[in-house]
């Protein structure tokens, strides 16, 4: 077993060899709570989610942390735009509603929909605003290791030096005078002007609560510090991932790597960034209204179909969302649950993992070659349904040790892929659901009445019905068996 993963500062794939035998630590950029999550926060999490589960069936410990930016310029600037006298609130909007209390209902947010779609909660996640002392003691260190120093202007801010460190670029491989400004504070206090903050100092206007003492005067951290003060308290100065969207690359973990690295830490092992989701080819913007929100997909499908989408792309590749997406997700999962459906009420529903006495099926070698290379979940993906054929047709054959066997690989692949995880089914209401198979094997039973006399016309009667319902009748060797039509 060799796992290997695409590190983007070397950018090559590499065996991953874990910092302590036997654990795994990963650290994966969570959200700045300024507003309702969109679909590229909810992709990530899948991603990394994918990796925590690979890992853990690999037989690794894996420690998990995803912070929480819960202060921010644009969490005040919201909070300040809800006070003014003239606010519209939008859907989901409050009216004076102070910083924190905004974080902090959108982290709830947050969370709703990470559970919603099965993504694992971490081992920790912390919130920057419960961190500062860390913040401050990483500052220090890097003042006295000659890496930052207090603004020019005598604002409070503090600075990275990025001329003082000669790495400063090597993650994305710029040169640093190819670089723009840092847009995170008036340049005027700087020495350079792509100096970014480490600590900002307190401005007029802006709430006390949002205000913490230090050494350098009264103010609050900057983005970036946040993160790399948080994963060294959490996961300790060297640690195996630090993951997060193509789109954090710089300058935010360009300027997590430099500040760690200057302190003395040897930070990641290994950087993973996932892809962006476009819109039919096209970047996704509220201006152009091209965007859709994970609670407008979850509106057009069940939470098991929707994480399906969202996962189904290799995590470096860009994923594109057409109106037609959900419904290929949808049929996906569908042939899945049909062949366990069909699986169990032949062979019964311990019939899954082990059952066959530890054999290893070819498909699940298959996705486990594919998931050991840099987590290619298409080529798992294409494993799963191959199992899935396999197990179709040896139910049709009368194979039962087949199609056990090959219920076991899918029953595992759906596993590590989370599809059995989340919150919620196709039937979006469990209790429905139930009702419903009550109702319609009453009508099986009914209808295995009548074939037993003969009674083919109130047979047919029967199935006519269902089928006008919705609901798929097939006869196979062992008796009916029924689901619902695709849409």
């Amino acid at each position: 077993m060799t796992l290997r993963f695409y590190d983007t500062a070397s950018a090559e794939v590499r065996n991953f060899v874990p910092l302590v035998e036997g654990k795994a630590s990963l650290y994966y950029c969570g959200a700045t709570v300024q507003g309702m999550p969109h679909v590229g926060h909810i992709r990530s999490a899948i991603a990394f989610d994918q990796l925590t589960r690979w890992l853990a069936f690999r037989g690794f410990r894996v420690t998990v942390v995803r912070n929480v930016t819960d202060i921010d310029d644009k969490i005040l600037a919201k909070s300040e735009a809800s006070f003014a006298p003239d606010f519209v609130p939008e859907p989901g909007d409050v009216a004076q509603e102070e910083w924190w209390a905004l974080a902090y209902r959108y982290e709830q947010e947050f969370l709703r929909a990470y559970d919603t779609l099965g993504v694992s909660r971490p081992t920790y996640e912390p919130r920057a605003t419960g961190h500062i002392p860390e913040m401050h003691a990483l500052i220090q260190q890097l003042i006295d290791r000659g890496h930052a120093y207090p603004a020019l202007d005598d604002s409070g801010d503090v600075y990275f030096d990025v001329r003082s460190w000669s790495k400063y670029g090597a993650l994305t491989r710029q040169n640093i005078d190819d670089m723009q400004a840092a847009p995170d504070a008036d340049p005027r206090g700087k020495k350079d002007p792509r100096d970014f903050a480490l600590w900002k100092g307190s401005k007029e206007g802006e709430p006390a609560t949002a205000s913490w003492a230090s050494p350098w005067g009264a103010g609050r951290p900057g983005w970036h510090l946040e993160c790399s003060a948080m994963v060294t308290k959490y996961l300790g100065t060297e640690f195996d991932f630090h993951g997060g969207g193509l789109d954090l690359r710089f300058p935010h973990h360009e300027n997590e790597m430099a500040q760690s690295q200057a302190a003395g830490h040897p930070f990641a092992s290994f950087w993973m960034h996932n892809g962006m989701v476009t819109y039919e080819g096209e970047k996704m913007s509220k201006s152009i209204g091209n965007t859709i929100s994970p609670a407008e997909m979850l509106e057009l499908a069940p939470p098991r179909v929707v994480r399906y989408y969202l996962g189904q792309a290799h995590y470096r590749s860009v994923l594109d969302y057409r109106p037609t997406s959900l419904q290929e997700a949808a049929a996906a999962v569908e042939r899945i649950d049909g062949f366990l459906g069909k699986a169990a009420a032949r062979l019964g529903q311990d019939a899954g993992p082990d059952a066959d006495g530890g054999r290893t099926p070819g498909s699940l070698e298959a996705f486990s070659e594919a998931m050991d290379d840099d987590l290619n979940v298409p080529r798992a993906l294409a494993a799963l349904h191959e199992a899935v054929r396999t197990g179709n047709t040896a139910l049709a054959e009368g194979d039962d040790d087949a199609a056990r066997e090959a219920m076991r690989a899918v029953t595992v692949m759906t596993g590590v892929l989370g599809l059995d995880a989340v919150a919620g089914t196709d039937a979006r209401n469990s209790r429905e659901s139930d009702a419903l198979g009550v109702l319609v094997e009453a009508q099986l039973a009914a209808r295995a009445a009548a074939r037993a006399n003969k009674d083919w016309a109130a047979s047919d009667s029967i199935r006519d019905m269902l089928n006008e319902a919705g609901v798929v009748v097939e006869d196979g060797p062992d008796g009916a068996t029924w689901s619902l039509k695709r849409d």
